[in-house]
């Protein structure tokens, strides 16, 4: 799937390029803040190959976040773990302190729906980036 097709199929639009996160991300990805209020829901749109680097999202209690597949194809890891294939209608849950990676596949644009979890005390910590030639091996 392209950038394109997805700008025409998608209900959420795109948004502007997400320059605030963009030295936490291999690639350009595109941010459309859908709610702001109660809960943050996000609408990430990644191009192909872009992926987010390693980071957890802590909390003293609650928190985490949770992913709605809207577009494309991509991944999603946690740490020790093999990635996990992702498309349209997938939901991944993150529980909080685990310590992931979520992006698009080489050859496919993606997009989805980021749901922080509220909770206490809650904060992201960024980390490195992913691993080139492990993300490269995958199909």
């Amino acid at each position: 799937m392209t950038l394109d097709e997805i700008k025409k199929k998608s209900p959420f639009a795109i948004g502007g390029e997400n320059v605030n996160y963009a030295q936490y991300f291999d690639g350009k990805s595109y941010l459309n803040g859908l709610s702001l209020q109660q809960v943050y829901v996000g609408n990430v749109t990644f191009e192909p190959g872009c992926r987010n680097h390693w980071h957890i999202h802590h909390a003293e209690s609650g928190g985490g976040q949770i992913l709605l597949v809207t577009a494309g194809r991509g991944w999603y890891q946690e740490w020790g773990k093999p990635a996990r294939e992702l498309k349209a209608g997938d939901v991944v849950n993150i529980p909080p302190e685990v310590k992931h990676w979520h992006g698009a596949a080489k050859d496919s644009a993606f997009q989805h729906l980021a749901i922080e979890v509220p909770g206490e005390e809650t904060s992201n910590e960024w980390c490195e980036p992913v691993d080139s030639a492990a993300y490269d091996a995958l199909p």
